[in-house]
Order: C-alpha cells, then structure tokens, then sequence
C-alpha cells in the first residue's frame, strides 16, 4: 500500500511530537537570537574597554553576520543533500562552542574571528528549523506554529538584555557569551528528540525511520510489509540549484522577496546592535537602555505570534505590509523625545514590525517554495537578507560618527521598512506551486495551504 507522507502529516492532530518539535527548534532560535543580540548588550562596555570607534564597532558586529550570510547560503541547500537534523546538530554546536571562546576573546581581532564562525552556525540554523517545523505542522497550524518557534529568537534578546542588567555590573562582559555555551549540554537530547526529514529520508530510501517518525504524529497507524511511502508530485533531489528559484514564473517574486528580508533584516540588526548605545547617548542610564532593548524583543514575540494568527485568518501579503508600515511609523516617532512609558511602546510596535515581521515572512518564504527547493529558498532569502543584516550594524556606526540628531537617526532605520512594504506589495503569488495561496478561501493564508509541497518546482 502507498501511504503518502503529506497525507499523514496535514491531517495528523496537535500531538506530543509537534510540542518537542516547536519546543526544542525553538529552544535552539532561542539561542540563535540571544547570541546574535547579546553583541548589542556588551557594545556600551566594549566601546569603552577596547577604545572602538562607533564605525570600528559597527563593523565588529557585522562578523557574525556575515558568517550568518554565508552560512544560510551553505547550509540551506546542504540540509536538502544530507539531512536537516545533521545539520540543525552541527550549526548549533558551532555557534556555541565559539560564543563560549569569546568570552576568552583578548582584543577585537580575536573577538571577530570568533564571532565570524559561531555566525556559519548561526545561518544555518535558521532555514533549516524553519523548513524542520513547517514539514512536520499539521496543514491548518503551519505558520502558527512557525511564528510561534521563531519566536524563541525574541526570548533569546529578552534574555540577552535581562542577563546584561544582572550579569554586567557583577561578572563582566565575557560572562554574557559564557552562557551562550549551555546548548552543547543539550546536544544528546535534541540528538534523541528532533526526526529527520521525511523527504531526506525518502530519497535514502529509509522506510524503518519514516515509519517511526509517523507512528509518532499518528501512533493509530498501522503499517504492514511492503508499505511504501510517497510524496506527493515529489522530485528527485539532484541538481538542486539557485537557478529552480526562479522557475516557474518566480522570478520577480524571488527578487522582490530577498530585498524585503533585506530590507527587514537591516532594520532588526541595527537596533538589535545599536539601541541601547542609541538611548544612552540620548541621555539615558545603562540599565534603561538595556530595558529597551528587552522591551523591543517582548514586542516582537507578540507581533510574531499575532502576526502569525492575523496571517492565517487573513493575508499574509496584507499583514508582512501592514507590520512593515507601523514599523516605519514606530521608529520615526522615537526620534521625537517623550515619557519614557510612551517611548516603550513605540519600541514594542517596532519590535513587533520589525523581529515579528520577519518572522512571518521566514514562514511566508518557506511555503512559497516546493518542499524540494524548501530549505534552498528560505535558506538564499535569508542569506541574501544577511547582507541587509550586515549593513545595518555598520549604518548604524557611521550615523553615530556622523553625531546626528536622534530624530535623523531613527529615520534612517524606518526608511528600509517602506521599501520592504512596496517590495512584498508586488509579489505575484497567482502561480502554479502556490495554488493554495489563490484559493477562494485563503487567499495567502498561510494555514491552508493545499499541500504545496504536491506541486512541481
């Protein structure tokens, strides 16, 4: 008997096996994001310790991401090839094994060196958890769940800012990557926990584990000798390239969605990089501005997992455009001085727009490609995004060496945010492989996608 994976997995029920897996993919975004925004909570002292320049420290932060850049870019496509889980393992004990040795770092030299290679782990994480969660989520809970894994992201810049107010004025800078070790501890549990892709393991021809991994989503199922498995209009694996991409009449949609991540990605590392340096030369303590910094990772959380359910009911074209205009709303209002409690809002608004926006635009990416290309398409948005990502540290440098206005300032980050709007306003999603995005019912919602792994890239 054919059994068809799809099958079992869109119409499986909420279980145990999707909590761990929403759990622990967003356990390890949780330290992906408190690694990468833990170099904004240590920037005040390190400016001060090393003697950097804004731009010298604008530029120290941009090593991680481009190691970011390059590693979504290997990575990515690599999971289609190997396996997602090996490469979730990998990356994450990558990046945390060179967080832990920055905290031994003796100058910016070494710092960057290490922070290049702990961003290869970084990159490659995030495509690959994404694509992991999208695969294994029931068809009506898909980008809810997404948003709500990627949302561990945020926690981690929550818990980057809160362990920078406990941890700074006691231990020290280094103690903030200290702990950005602790996943190596974990490695055997995920190692247990986390299945492989049933794609990857289809195309090994690995029955035994894809029977295991859906009596899990479905302990009812029976299987008996000589059950076969199926993916739906499922391709061969060979010759996986950048070039499928832009097949099928999506090659403007492919551009146009790199330069809104881009766009999104500029905005969220700049102010993850540069907001607390940011406040505190607009007159505020160490501690207030480390807070805003959480507050703008709180606001993201909520964006993420409200964006993620107005998408679903929704449009998710209407929701990435609507988020990218309050975002750029939020940031020019926090260039004009007022009480602080307003200032967090704004804050929490642009946290929302900005971290919560991409997060729904990782899910959104993820189901406009055929699960063939999946990992290959979020993975060369996202590494494509990195260079916006890279961007936004340095800009950020050169416009404090610049001394301008706060108001100039902000401005200057909420410009990306109206380009990215006009950007994702003219993706063309009336194509082939994204039936489901057209269909009467959900327009783009990203819950009810007709099975767009079925089609054909």
């Amino acid at each position: 008997m054919h059994i068809n994976i799809e099958k079992v997995v869109n119409e499986a029920k909420f279980n145990s096996f999707h909590f761990l897996l929403v759990f622990w993919c967003g356990f390890i975004i949780m330290f992906d994001g408190y690694d990468l925004v833990i170099y904004g909570s240590a920037i005040p002292i390190l400016i001060k310790e090393w003697s950097l320049t804004p731009t010298q420290a604008g530029a120290l932060g941009s090593y991680a991401l481009i190691g970011m850049m390059f590693g979504a870019l290997i990575f990515g496509p690599l999971a289609d090839k190997i396996g997602r889980k090996n490469v979730i393992l990998f990356c994450l004990a990558l990046f945390s094994f060179f967080t832990f040795l920055i905290g031994f770092s003796n100058g910016p030299g070494q710092f960057g060196i290490y922070r290049f290679i702990a961003g290869l782990g970084l990159g490659g994480v995030m495509p690959n958890a994404v694509a992991l969660t999208t695969e294994y989520s029931p068809k009506p809970l898909k980008s809810t769940l997404v948003s709500i894994m990627f949302s561990g992201y945020s926690l981690g810049g929550m818990l980057s800012a809160g362990l920078a107010i406990l941890l700074l004025p006691k231990f020290g800078w280094q103690s903030l990557f200290f702990v950005g070790g602790l996943p190596l501890l974990f490695l055997p549990i995920l190692y247990k926990t986390l299945p492989e892709s049933s794609n990857f393991l289809l195309a090994k021809s690995n029955a035994e584990n894809i029977k295991k991994v859906l009596k899990r989503i479905n302990p009812s199922l029976q299987f008996q000798d000589g059950d076969s498995f199926v993916i739906s209009n499922k391709e061969k694996q060979q010759g996986i390239s950048v070039v499928k991409l832009f097949h099928e009449k999506r090659a403007l949609s492919t551009i146009l969605l790199w330069i809104s991540f881009f766009m999104c990605l500029l905005m969220i590392y700049g102010l993850n990089t540069w907001l607390p340096q940011l406040m505190l030369e607009s007159g505020y303590p160490i501690n207030s501005s480390l807070m805003f910094l959480l507050v703008l990772n709180l606001g993201a959380i909520f964006g993420a997992i409200f964006g993620g359910w107005l998408a679903d009911r929704w449009s998710a074209k209407k929701v990435l455009i609507l988020f990218f205009v309050l975002g750029s709303v939020s940031l020019t209002l926090l260039g004009f001085k007022g009480h602080i409690l307003f200032l967090y809002f704004l804050i929490g608004i642009a946290g929302a727009a900005t971290i919560g926006t991409q997060i729904i635009s990782n899910a959104y990416a993820s189901n406009y490609y055929p699960l063939t290309i999946r990992s290959s398409g979020v993975g060369w948005a996202l590494g494509i995004g990195r260079l916006g990502a890279i961007v936004g540290p340095i800009m950020g440098g050169v416009l404090l060496s610049m001394q301008l206005s706060t108001f100039q300032n902000f401005l200057a980050f909420a410009i990306p945010g109206i380009i990215a709007a006009i950007s994702v306003s003219f993706i063309n999603e009336h194509q082939p492989q994204s039936a489901s995005l057209e269909s009467s019912e959900s327009s783009t919602k990203l819950s009810t996608i007709e099975n767009i792994e079925n089609t054909k890239v």
